[in-house]
């Protein structure tokens, strides 16, 4: 299976030390790779490292087969969906502007964008005429969330990168854009790098998960293998988890 996304002993170092040292692992094409971590452990930084918002001091990323440090930065951000918890749309803009706005720094037509508009909207489940032309401000949390989505979704990138994407929201909003993630995902099958402290949530989202710790890879295996893993982080979490991992044991 081809890889999208390769960390060939990858190291992120700033005045105060080591970010992450020592990581080497593939992302396959299609397949969701959860980074699970406490804060602090390197995830973002991780994720940052993709897209080139930090470059590596040492090693090699590389997406879609070459190093990101041949990328031009700018070309291969619009190629990749990115997805924070804080959102980050623009509140100045409308919705469908927020949502058109690579479509539209690519040059695509008019129709084209308008029709991708529509389209990333219903995969979302929200209203594209009913949403055109409100502004963030006027949405609630799990809305703009889905907005945010959306927006990561509508000039079609063949990656997505998803940092904490729905910390920030109450568990019942949460739980319902997890579930509507992972039909997403199910049908769409894009490459998906997600960052994640809630063990129950790479449970539910990741075909593999990554356990990091102090800037380093420790763990990286499947989602089953991990459901009955030693390492200390998810044993720490096992009660708290043990209903919904038994629950989740024939996935």
């Amino acid at each position: 299976m081809a890889d999208t996304v390769r960390f060939d002993n990858v190291a992120c170092r700033v005045q105060n030390g080591e970010l992450v040292h020592d990581l080497s692992f593939s992302v396959n094409e299609g397949e969701t790779l959860v980074l699970l971590g406490r804060s602090g452990s390197g995830k973002t930084t991780t994720l940052k490292l993709v897209n080139r918002l930090l470059d590596a001091t040492s090693g090699q990323v590389v997406v879609e087969g070459r190093a990101v440090s041949d990328w031009d930065p700018i070309e291969l951000r619009r190629r990749i969906g990115y997805v924070i918890q804080e959102i980050g749309l623009f509140p100045h803009f409308t919705i469908r502007r927020n949502v058109s706005l690579v479509p539209s720094l690519l040059n695509w037509q008019s129709t084209r964008i308008e029709e991708r508009y529509r389209e990333v909207m219903k995969l979302v489940d929200l209203d594209p005429s009913a949403f055109a032309d409100r502004y963030p401000s006027e949405l609630s949390g799990g809305q703009r969330q889905r907005i945010g989505v959306a927006r990561a979704l509508a000039a079609n990138p063949p990656l997505l990168l998803m940092d904490e994407p729905f910390g920030a929201l109450d568990p019942i909003t949460r739980s319902d854009l997890q579930m509507q993630f992972r039909a997403l995902q199910q049908t769409l099958k894009k490459t998906v790098v997600f960052v994640t402290h809630d063990v129950s949530e790479a449970f539910l989202l990741g075909d593999r998960i990554g356990v990091m710790e102090a800037g380093s890879l420790m763990e990286l295996d499947s989602r089953k293998k991990m459901m009955n893993s030693n390492h200390p982080l998810i044993h720490s979490f096992r009660n708290s988890v043990e209903g919904f991992l038994k629950q989740n044991e024939s996935d």
